[in-house]
């Protein structure tokens, strides 16, 4: 009975860590300064395409607020609403 019972506490520790990461994962943050193609493609909108443009962009110019991001052409103020809250700004490289 005791080791049915450890293998259920087991059991029930992997399920919530894989809870917890994948929740972690959803509400991540994505610096817009610094991150990757594969980072920024996990935003509402982006594939491959606005990542490597927001990318391009940045050799340029760095995101003083995350209203710079509507200069980036194809990101408008609508991909702005839908993706404030996971997005934050790091020092720029």
């Amino acid at each position: 009975m005791i080791k049915y019972l450890n293998l259920i506490k087991g059991v029930k520790m992997k399920i919530l860590t894989i809870l917890v990461l994948g929740i972690s994962f959803l509400f991540a943050s994505i610096d817009m300064n610094n991150a990757s193609i594969k980072e920024l493609s996990s935003l509402k909108g982006i594939g491959a395409k606005k990542a490597a443009a927001i990318i391009e962009y940045r050799k340029g110019h760095c995101f003083q607020s995350l209203n710079d991001i509507t200069n980036v052409k194809g990101l408008g103020k609508k991909f702005l609403e839908k993706n404030k809250a996971q997005m934050t700004l790091g020092k720029c490289k």
